[in-house]
């Protein structure tokens, strides 16, 4: 009885599965997280064969709008090589006319020689954003260095392209340095000589502490001890004694003695 029993409740699960009721609804639940899916990479998307690139092309900057950066969660501004980083991208319109934000791209450069290109990022393009006008927005930017690239520091350049009134323009977000560090290391190798530099400065100076208490110790057993003299005080009162009573006493107390 109770094996009659479980065959007949796996012959009804077997029979709801296969229903055209479940097959529709099914379809449909995949056809809305398509849809989604769709919709969500229609609004951020990477440059494809397709579509424009920016990355040789250069604007004017467009009057009235502001852009500021932020390295969310990651103040140090430390770029693991290899692995994506995301930065946000702020952009304030104070024009009068709607704004249209076509796309992001940035490059690495040496720190030492700003001219010398490292790396051109990838440049991340918007199907959908826009910017009122005296109204502000943020867009986010993915990026990752190359896992070849050596542990320092970098000057990396963000640009955002833009349209108003159908004319294209750009603005410099970012322009200062970040710090590669590689996969699993948590302090790069210049940090550590600064940490290690900085330690050696210290004991170097607590030494020099040290010797000087030292000799100023010693200074302070070694000096002589400064004698008050009576014999000059000695001599002027006696000077000034003389002929008087006192001196007379004093010289036949002399004589008694011999």
């Amino acid at each position: 009885m109770a094996s009659f029993n479980h065959f007949w409740i796996f012959s009804v699960a077997l029979l709801l599965l296969a229903s055209p009721l479940l097959q529709v609804a099914r379809c449909h639940s995949e056809s809305d997280e398509a849809a989604q899916t769709t919709e969500e990479a229609s609004d951020i998307g990477v440059v494809g064969d397709d579509v424009q690139d920016f990355s040789d092309e250069t604007f004017d900057s467009a009057p009235e709008i502001d852009t500021i950066c932020l390295f969310p969660k990651n103040s140090a501004k430390l770029v693991t090589a290899g692995e994506e980083t995301e930065l946000l991208v702020g952009v304030k319109n104070d024009g009068e006319s709607s704004l249209k934000v076509i796309a992001i791209k940035a490059s690495v450069h040496l720190a030492f020689d700003h001219r010398i290109l490292v790396q051109n990022l990838t440049t991340q393009v918007f199907n959908n954003g826009k910017v009122p006008a005296t109204a502000q927005a943020t867009f986010p930017y993915l990026f990752a260095v190359s896992k070849f690239l050596q542990p320092g520091n970098f000057d990396l350049v963000g640009t955002i392209v833009y349209e108003i009134d159908q004319q294209p323009y750009q603005s410099t977000f970012y322009n200062g340095t970040i710090e590669v560090v590689e996969a699993g290391a948590f302090l790069s190798i210049e940090s550590v000589f600064l940490v290690t530099l900085g330690a050696a400065l210290l004991a170097l100076l607590g030494i020099w502490i040290h010797g000087q208490i030292q000799n100023l110790s010693k200074k302070t057993k070694r000096a002589p001890k400064v004698e008050v003299g009576t014999r000059s005080t000695d001599a002027s009162l006696d000077e000034w004694l003389q002929g008087t009573a006192y001196t007379q006493s004093q010289a036949n107390k002399s004589k008694k003695k011999k």
